[in-house]
Formats: structure tokens, sequence, C-alpha cells
């Protein structure tokens, strides 16, 4: 994508893409055809990004149960199948053509070029290609495209990745922030200094490594305090098909605007203004397979829409505020995951941890922090405690567990992604 094109010119694009989308959806789609039918939709009738409102919004819901009636090709034309990670409830598959893989290719290659990177660069991949991970194989056919070279190292395991790095001498890494902080913790102990290796940028997936202000969040102080390397932050998921990434500037993630039109809602799905929290709603353009019309993600964030430093004008996203599914009322106070993991990533005292929300006997939600303490003192409890209620000024509940218990519950079977908050609330 070119970062000049005009914004009528985008706008333009966008809704050619959106009648082509409207007529494939009609004809193929089991889910979409009805929708149009129940709420008396005339497609022919929704021409600009501004009637895209008048059609309902899909939810998570929806695709969980019933995943098939999206599906708009036959069978022998899916060659490629995904699924969500089943974060929140059963997991979503994703059935892909020829063309999605071709878009997909095309989504991340405009990604890695966002981020900086070049034919010149080496990757190492520090994340599964299996287990019908999009990103996975998203991150390497477009690598593939920018003609990088690849590392298909795979997650975990850091001395492995730091034996890698030292031989094979990657330019550029890409991994789960809280992994880098291991990589780091790895390297001290075996007398490594990160910043004499050829690595010099890491693309930062699964978790913020910014404040809403687009400064450096704890977990991008830790890394970037420990490890002199460049940070670029992504959103994306797998339902959308379709990355938004920073430059070099670091002030948000850019809409790839020729490949999904954003929306961003408020409760009663009407659009924020910029600078205001709204649930991300997508509408994927150019998708074959499964494609999708004004789908809330459930992630909240923000978006900016002054003019890029880097030259491009599109939208941006900031970094995730939280999900609207997993907002906790404790106590009169309203949280969200990722700020409770900022709080802890900020103690010294907490080496790992695991944050549990549950239902009482009276429906009310609970909060129980299961932390890898840095030594089981009293002293260290008691400091952990006062520091909690200090910063929440609410008190959750803490239980202390051993490194081999919290690798169990951030590493259940089957799960591709470490797992850092548990939802038992009923």
């Amino acid at each position: 994508m070119s970062i000049t094109i005009g914004a009528d010119n985008l706008k333009a694009i966008q809704e050619q893409k959106l009648q082509e989308l409207l007529k494939h959806v009609s004809l193929n789609s089991p889910f979409y055809r009805e929708l149009f039918v129940q709420h008396q939709i005339d497609i022919n009738s929704i021409k600009t990004l501004d009637d895209l409102k008048r059609i309902p919004t899909t939810h998570k819901e929806d695709l969980q149960q019933r995943n098939n009636d999206f599906i708009c090709v036959p069978q022998d034309q899916i060659i490629e199948y995904a699924s969500t990670s089943g974060t929140l409830g059963s997991p979503v598959t994703i059935g892909l053509t020829e063309n999605d893989l071709n878009r997909l290719t095309l989504n991340e290659y405009n990604s890695f070029i966002c981020a900086d990177g070049s034919s010149e660069d080496i990757y190492q991949l520090m994340l599964t290609l299996d287990r019908q991970f999009m990103a996975g194989i998203a991150y390497y056919s477009g690598l593939r495209k920018l003609g990088a070279g690849i590392i298909r190292l795979g997650p975990g395991v850091p001395s492995l990745q730091l034996e890698t790095i030292q031989r094979l001498k990657p330019t550029a890494i890409v991994a789960v922030p809280s992994f880098i902080l291991k990589l780091i913790q790895a390297a001290k102990d075996h007398n490594i200094d990160l910043s004499q290796t050829s690595v010099k940028k890491a693309i930062c997936i699964g978790e913020n490594i910014r404040n809403t202000d687009f400064s450096l969040n704890i977990l991008g102080k830790k890394i970037t305090e420990a490890w002199d390397i460049k940070l670029y932050s992504t959103y994306a998921s797998t339902e959308m098909q379709t990355a938004f990434t920073e430059c070099t500037e670091g002030h948000g993630g850019h809409l790839q605007a020729e490949l999904v039109i954003l929306e961003l809602l408020d409760e009663d799905n009407n659009p924020v203004q910029a600078n205001t929290p709204g649930e991300i709603t997508i509408t994927t353009l150019g998708v074959e397979g499964m494609p999708l019309l004004r789908y809330k993600t459930g992630d909240i964030c923000m978006y900016f829409d002054e003019p890029c430093a880097c030259g491009r004008n599109t939208l941006r996203l900031s970094p995730i505020i939280g999900r609207k599914k997993q907002m906790i009322k404790f106590k009169g106070t309203t949280l969200y995951p990722p700020a409770m993991f900022d709080l802890l990533n900020e103690m010294e005292e907490v080496l790992d941890y695991v944050v549990e929300v549950y239902s009482n006997e009276i429906g009310m939600d609970e909060v129980l922090l299961h932390l890898l303490p840095l030594d089981n003192s009293k002293a260290s409890d008691n400091r952990i405690r006062a520091y909690l209620q200090a910063r929440l000024r609410v008190s959750p509940h803490v239980s202390y567990v051993s490194a081999e218990q919290i690798q169990k519950m951030q590493f259940p079977e089957g799960m591709r992604k470490p797992v850092k908050f548990i939802d038992k609330r009923v």
C-alpha cells in the first residue's frame, strides 16, 4: 500500500470493495442472507461507508454458534484451516482460499514494511507455526514476500533462542513481550550482553508494550532498559485476517484501509470520536472464505486521525485498553486485565503471575492473583499486599505459587499462547 494515497481515493477503494463484499455474502453466506432478510436490507442501497451503519453488527457468539454459516466458498476451495485461540469461549474455525492466503501475505508484508523491515533483515520467529495459528503462517508468508531471512524456531526455550541468535545472527525477532523478558533473564544468567548481539528490533505480539499516550508501559520499559532494541507493537485478530502495526514513530498501529474498514463503537453502536475509547468493529475487504460485516471484536481502544510523522495518513489504533467481556467490577472499582498486568509487571517482588476472576456466592466479581514471588518471606508478602492496596484501592486475594505451578497455569494442554488471565465467572 502506498503511504501517500489520498483520503478520498482510499474511501473510494473501500466503498468499491464494500459493494463487492455485500454481493459476495448475500449470494454465499447463509448467516448474512438471513440477516439481510430479517432486517429488510437492500444491499444495493448500501453504497457509502456511512450507509454501513444500517447493517446490524456481528458478534463472537454468532461465529461460535453458526461457524459454518459464515463460510462463503465450497469446501474444495478452502486450502487452509485456521482457528481462534478460544480465549473467550469455544474456538472459531476460519477457512482460507488461495486468494485469502495471498491477501494474508500482503497484509503481513505491509506490516513488516511499516515496521522498517527489509529484505536484508533476518527474523527469528519465536512463536508457533502449527496448531492452526493464523499469525504464524501470516508472519512467515509476509517475510517470504519481503525477501527477508527467516528462522522458524518456535516458542519458548530461552537457551535455544539465545544459542540461535549467537549462531545465525538475526537482526529482528517476533515474540510475545513477556517472553522477551524471560530471554533477557536467561541472557543475564549466562553472562550474555544482548545489546551486543545482532538483534536490533522486535515485533511484539499479543501484549501491550505501550500506554494509551504511546509511552512505553512497564513491560516495554523493562525490555528496553535491559536491551538496546527498537520495539514495534502490533494488533491483529484471526477473524479479521489483518494487522495494525506501528511504524518507527511508535504512535499507534496503522490501518490497512484497502484490507479492512474500521469502526470504533460505543455501547449503543454509535461511532466514537477520536481519542475516545470504543469497541473495535471491522468489515473485511477482499476476503473470500469467511468475510465479516461489522464484526465486533470485543477489544476496546481509541483511534487517532491526525497524519503520522512517517507520512501515512490512515487511522491509527491505540494499545488495547481491555476486552469488553473481561471487564472486572471489583468492590466498586472497574478493572481491565491489561492494567493489572502493568501493575504486576511493575513489582520487583513478583517474578510472574496469573490473574483469575470468579463469581462469589452473591454473583459479584472476585479477583485472585496467583503470584510467583521473588522470595517467600513475610516482609515480601507485606510489601506486595500494601502495594496492591495502594495502587488498586482494593485488596485482591493472593495465592503464592511455585515456578512449576505458574508454568502449568500459563501453558495448559493445547494452548499456543501464554495464559495470563483466567475467567471463571458464571
